[in-house]
């Protein structure tokens, strides 16, 4: 048997970096993960925004973000034109380089279990955990940070509540230029002409040396587009949204395409002595509203730095203390503002009705607007440079192709 403080179970991105944030503030953990190195999977490819302060709150925002790329420019696109460039602090990373960077910084006082967890024995005052590897783990609180892994779950009774099943799809892919050199922009999204296309927008944006593609889409997976895709990404992409190619020109799907679907789904029967879910353990989020390490970096900063020191400093570890968590009103607001944000852009992008249309309009009338602010601040910066060319001058979309 042997004994800590705190057991973490996943080694994702929510697990290592409460593994990592605990063991840099000297509380006893150990992480418990069936992959000495975290695998490829298509998950989270890019931070940006409120996540970046939110990194920043865990402490392991310099070393992670050293292993990303920033884009700083962003184009964005519709109709086939280009309507703004705006500044940009997107950070691109795939998932497995996240996940493994985080884990690089856990200090060697948290020890690292090569294994899975098979059963939780929990109460008020210490958990009992059997491993795959017959070995045995007490410790006084349990994190469940195994994401959509159910069947531990439902052994202590929780369940998870399926609210939107198959609510939007990813597809990921590495796109490269055909017959030119190099893309003109640093990074593009282009939002789609209708809601006939089913689709919430496509993400390029670099990785590396390379340009990642993410495209976010609502369909059934019994979907033959799918397939279509597969067999022909690059015919599928322009069918999808004819003016693509007014900004890439020639180009090319490389490696494969992996494709995930996200349901919307929350737990019940989680309020329990000595165990705490988080991330998608709790709650999943939709890809394409890109609040996924939101949700995460928001559970684990507020359980790892506000709760687990103050439950640690008194005896017992019963559900009153647990329900402290969940009730917490950052993490209970960011559920709710992930959850929104999912609902409201599915029926921004494939809602027939009237007042959709009209909020579709909307939005890309105020990018105009947007971009030619920036143009003309861009201008104004420039100074005796003389006049920058750029997206959305005057207030007119300007052609996506830009010498």
């Amino acid at each position: 048997m042997r004994y800590t403080d705190v057991a973490i179970i996943g080694g994702g991105l929510a697990g290592s970096t409460a593994a990592a944030m605990l063991g840099r503030a000297g509380i006893p953990a150990v992480l418990i993960d069936p992959h000495p190195v975290y695998p490829p999977e298509l998950r989270c490819e890019k931070i940006g925004g409120e996540q970046l302060d939110l990194l920043r709150k865990t402490g392991l925002a310099e070393p992670t973000l050293r292993a990303t790329t920033l884009d700083g420019e962003v184009w964005e696109a519709r109709f086939g034109y280009v309507v703004a460039k705006k500044p940009s602090d997107q950070h691109g990373i795939m998932y497995d380089t996240l996940v493994n960077t985080v884990r690089a910084q856990i200090p060697p006082g948290v020890e690292t279990i090569f294994a899975k967890a098979s059963a939780i024995a929990s109460s008020g005052e210490r958990q009992k955990i059997e491993l795959s590897n017959g070995d045995e783990i007490s410790a006084r609180l349990v994190v469940l940070a195994n994401g959509l892994n159910i069947g531990l779950r439902h052994t202590l009774g929780i369940q998870r509540k399926v609210i939107s099943q198959c609510h939007s799809v990813t597809l990921g892919f590495d796109i490269e230029p055909a017959g030119h050199t190099a893309f003109a922009f640093p990074a593009l999204t282009y939002w789609p002409k209708s809601a006939r296309a089913r689709m919430a927008y496509l993400s390029l944006f670099p990785i590396g040396g390379k340009m990642r593609g993410n495209l976010m889409v609502y369909r059934d997976m019994t979907d033959p587009w799918f397939q279509q895709f597969k067999q022909a990404p690059e015919a599928t992409l322009r069918a999808m949204m004819p003016g693509l190619a007014r900004m890439t020109g020639g180009f090319k799907v490389s490696g494969p395409v992996k494709i995930r679907p996200a349901d919307l789904c929350v737990t019940e029967g989680h309020l329990q002595p000595g165990i705490v879910l988080v991330g998608d353990a709790f709650a999943t989020s939709c890809p394409a509203a890109g609040t996924g390490t939101t949700k995460v970096f928001t559970d684990v900063g507020r359980l790892c730095n506000v709760y687990i020191p103050a439950w640690l400093s008194t005896d017992g570890m019963d559900a009153q203390k647990i329900s402290q968590f969940y009730d917490d009103p950052e993490k209970v607001d960011c559920e709710a503002r992930c959850r929104a944000k999912a609902y409201h852009l599915r029926s921004l992008s494939t809602d027939h009705g009237l007042p959709w249309r009209a909020q579709r309009w909307a939005r890309f009338m105020v990018r105009l607007a947007q971009g030619a602010r920036h143009a003309i601040r861009k201008r104004l910066l420039a100074g005796s440079n003389g006049p920058q060319r750029s997206a959305g001058s005057a207030g007119q979309p300007q052609h996506g192709k830009l010498a």
